[in-house]
């Protein structure tokens, strides 16, 4: 075993294992979703996608601390970049959201899935010296935070997409409570994120696809461009599955491919209708380990920008994966968002990697200084 693979092992093998295991079940679910139109093109994709995943969290386990935090404004500002380009001739509209950029050999790449890492890094080295004093963030702090999370919030509405906009703010949100900022600070972001949603139902800021998308979740009877019909199979495939599910390739909607985009939006369903109300349960139990491996790690960890990093991811994998199951079951309207390790998709799965290989890289010795509590 080479010597960076041993480090990844050795760090937390829960942790690993659990994204291991979430990402083969993903292959599996994608399979049983597309292997009636496209045999196991989606499957062998899903695997590359996989191993390139685990290759990037290899390369981001051989930084150490100091290089990531010296590197966070090159990762984030590599985010910004691609989220400007996509809003050039260069990027590729999908679903009414012109979210990807298109690359040679039928390849394509989500900038929002890389501005998610570039915040998980950026936000800690900007707070984290509040913390090493024995602080909290200053208010020129926290603003400039605020300035470094809104502009990829901006330019990821203008495309637009709004469930991931919510992950960034809710992640920048999460890293503000560790930091110990203080309530007002705190009831100031979430009164601008309820704002910010109300807009975004109320005003054309989003494209007629995704106001389709709201007025669905609302009355699925009204069966805009068909979102009705998709969300009512969806529902209907979840319920279908009981307690032990159809069996694996035996779902009576999955198999006939009956829901648009199962693979990537609603694998969830795959799982509901052909694992049933255990398998689904797993899979939510899966998530929660990861989620609660990074947290933990940040927990235990004594350095101010470890803390605030594995949080950051933490904050992200968690809502993330709670936005994307709310709209399987119905609770949430549909955004768009995949699901952590499971969905197909390469942005999504090098992003969640990259997350995995840096929470290993920067947790792999905790040996610092316990830092003074923040004053009051």
């Amino acid at each position: 075993m080479s010597g960076r693979a041993a480090a990844l092992l050795r760090s937390d093998l829960v942790l690993v294992v659990a994204a291991l295991v979430a990402s083969g079940l993903g292959a599996l679910l994608v399979h049983s979703a597309t292997r009636h139109e496209a045999g196991s093109a989606y499957l062998v994709r899903h695997l590359l996608n996989l191993g390139i995943g685990v290759l990037i969290a290899l390369v981001a386990v051989r930084l150490d601390r100091g290089l990531l935090r010296a590197l966070a404004p090159v990762v984030y500002l590599a985010g910004i970049l691609g989220l400007v380009l996509v809003l050039t001739p260069l990027g590729a509209e999908v679903n009414g959201s012109r979210s990807w950029i298109r690359l040679p050999g039928g390849f394509s790449i989500q900038p929002s899935e890389l501005a998610k890492v570039g915040l998980c890094v950026a936000l800690p080295m900007l707070l984290a010296p509040a913390a090493e004093r024995g602080e909290r963030p200053r208010p020129r702090e926290i603003l400039l935070a605020g300035l470094v999370t809104g502009v990829p919030v901006l330019l990821v509405m203008a495309q637009p997409d709004l469930g991931s906009a919510l992950v960034l703010v809710a992640l920048a949100l999460g890293v503000l409570v560790v930091s110990g900022a203080a309530w007002p600070w705190l009831a100031g972001v979430a009164v601008a994120v309820v704002t910010a949603v109300v807009a975004a139902f109320t005003t054309p800021l989003l494209s007629p696809y995704q106001q389709d998308r709201l007025t669905a979740f609302l009355d699925p009877g009204t069966d805009p461009m068909g979102i009705g019909y998709q969300t009512r199979q969806v529902r209907a495939a979840i319920s279908g599955g009981g307690w032990g599910g159809q069996g694996l390739h035996s779902g009576e909607l999955t198999s006939t491919g009956a829901i648009p985009f199962q693979e990537t939006d609603f694998v969830f369903s795959v799982a509901g209708e052909e694992l049933g109300f255990v398998g689904a349960a797993f899979v939510i139990a899966l998530l929660g380990l990861v989620v609660a491996r990074v947290a933990l790690a940040g927990t235990r960890s004594r350095d101010p920008f470890v803390r605030l990093v594995c949080w950051a991811v933490a904050a992200w994998f968690a809502v993330q994966a709670v936005e994307n199951i709310g709209m399987n079951l119905g609770l949430l309207p549909v955004t768009g968002l995949p699901l952590p390790f499971l969905s197909y998709g390469g942005s999504s799965m090098f992003a969640c990697w990259a997350a995995i290989g840096i929470v290993v890289a920067v947790t792999s010795d905790i040996r610092g200084t316990r830092p003074r509590g923040p004053r009051r």
